[in-house]
C-alpha cells in the first residue's frame, strides 16, 4: 500500500481526499500509512485551507520511485 501511494505521489502532491479516492481504501487506513511515510522522512506535506496535501520528499526516495514509474515512450 505504501509503495502505491508512493508511486502515486511520483508525479506530484495531492490531498489525501484524492490518494484514497484513486487507490479505493478507506480513508482512515490511508491516513495511517501516510502518518508512517511521514515518521520515516518518505513524505512532507503542506495545508492548504483546510486540504492538507501530501508529497515525496526530494532525494533517494523520490527518485527511486521515479523510476519504478513505467514512462510512456514518445513516438518515433
Amino acid at each position: 500500500m505504501r509503495l502505491r501511494i508512493a508511486v502515486g505521489l511520483a508525479g506530484g502532491c495531492a490531498c489525501v481526499k484524492e490518494i484514497w479516492e484513486c487507490l479505493g481504501m478507506p480513508q482512515a487506513v490511508v491516513s495511517q500509512h501516510l502518518k508512517v511515510m511521514k515518521e520515516h522522512g518518505i513524505v512532507e506535506h503542506r495545508r492548504e485551507g483546510v486540504r492538507v496535501c501530501y508529497s515525496l520528499r526530494e532525494g533517494m526516495v523520490a527518485d527511486i520511485v521515479r523510476l519504478l514509474v513505467p514512462r510512456k515512450r514518445s513516438a518515433p
